[in-house]
């Protein structure tokens, strides 16, 4: 099961963590940008784990943590792997060529709608009335922004084409995250099955690259690889622990609220870097989906059911 009876989202611990991986992951939405101008974005994410992976092998080792894992953790680094640090990252690379990143950001917070029903399918959370209101109004927020977004057609790209790619990201995301929280997952130190998955993924991204792109010259220049080092380290290593470990605390499906943090930098990123430009119709998409995620965050909306016992688990979130 996701999460402890009773758990608070007012505690220190929960507080802490999901603030920061929410503003630092609203910030990588805009340094990813910097990655694929003029290096191809399959490429682009090989190289942010190629830098990332050792860095958390390092770190499981300094947690005092076993890397080994038996071969029923190896098939699950390796779903989990595939899914978050290959299919995720190389559909939000791509999008962002045709889609302003802050714009991949807000449709990013729709996570907690697959994350939700995925959570029903897997492991029996029911989803209350509350969190599908909640939901439905800032879909249509989201969806206010897209009309925006393609009418402005801010970077010249194939606006419709992002938004496929973007809503390939969310679901690999919302599969990763579900996944990992099974009953295999919770015996494995956090740090080392997400050091396996990284390196499962890792080489699904090194694969991916040859096929789609072919082989591709070692990038130049000091902002590439400073802003490769940020999203690998900071964006990856640091946030990757403290967001698993939230979606055993608190659930998957809560844990996903942290994009209303996520959101507020990546747009305000946008708008001082990007040029995005705010119009009426811009704003009341922004609001409605700010609104939808926190009528969804409000409602009592977790009652968790772990599969074939007779046991349910209600979370609280005030």
């Amino acid at each position: 099961m996701t999460g402890s009876p009773g758990t608070s989202m007012l505690r220190l611990g929960v507080i802490i963590p999901f603030m920061l991986t929410g503003t630092i992951w609203g910030s990588t939405w805009f340094v990813i940008t910097g990655q694929i101008d003029g290096v191809p974005a399959a490429w682009s994410v090989f190289y942010r784990f190629l830098l990332a992976t050792p860095g958390m092998f390092l770190l499981a080792l300094a947690m005092g943590h076993s890397l080994r894992l038996e071969a029923k953790g190896h098939v699950l680094a390796l779903l989990v792997g595939v899914a978050q640090f290959c299919g995720n990252f190389m559909f939000v690379y791509h999008s962002e060529l045709h889609l302003t990143s802050g714009i991949v950001a807000v449709m990013f917070a729709l996570l907690m709608v697959p994350n939700a029903i995925f959570a029903r399918i897997f492991i029996g959370e029911r989803i209350e009335t509350g969190f599908m209101v909640g939901s439905a109004v800032a879909i249509a927020g989201v969806a206010l922004l897209l009309v925006h977004e393609t009418r402005s057609s801010t970077l010249g790209g194939d606006v419709g084409l992002g938004i496929w790619l973007t809503v390939g990201g969310i679901l690999s995301a919302s599969l990763a995250n579900v996944v990992q929280a099974n009953e295999v997952g919770r015996k494995i130190a956090m740090v080392s099955l997400l050091a396996w998955a990284m390196f499962y993924g890792l080489v699904a991204d090194l694969l991916f690259a040859l096929v789609t792109v072919g082989p591709s010259p070692l990038p130049q220049g000091w902002a590439f690889w400073g802003g490769t080092a940020y999203l690998a380290l900071i964006g990856s290593i640091v946030t990757f622990p403290l967001h698993y470990n939230l979606v055993r605390e608190i659930g998957a499906g809560r844990t996903a609220y942290n994009a209303i943090v996520t959101v507020t930098v990546a747009m305000l990123l946008s708008t001082l870097f990007e040029g995005y430009v705010w119009t009426g119709l811009a704003g009341a998409g922004m609001a409605l989906a700010l609104a939808g995620m926190v009528l969804a965050l409000r409602s009592r909306r977790i009652k968790s059911i772990k599969v074939g016992q007779a046991t349910t688990l209600r979370h609280d979130l005030d």
